[in-house]
């Protein structure tokens, strides 16, 4: 179970990255965010911002066009 859940769906981007970031920010270091988007560049937006950050996706899903994320802060 995610520490916190960011509901993205709906957003273009940046926004579900703008507010995952800001979900980053209020959880500890080893604590998860679970993300819901909509927009299909989210997977591509999500690896990068990983890769950038350090934060890492430990699950990655698609269900009926949501994309769903799991991140565990650095």
């Amino acid at each position: 179970m995610a520490n916190a859940t960011v509901d993205a769906k709906g957003l273009n981007c940046p926004m579900p990255i703008v507010k995952t970031a800001q979900a980053i920010k209020a959880i500890a270091s080893g604590e998860t965010v679970e993300v819901l988007a909509t927009d299909p560049g989210s997977a591509k937006d999500f690896a990068a911002w990983s890769k950038t950050t350090g934060n890492v996706i430990v699950e990655q899903s698609v269900d009926g066009g949501v994309y769903r994320f799991v991140l565990r802060k650095k």
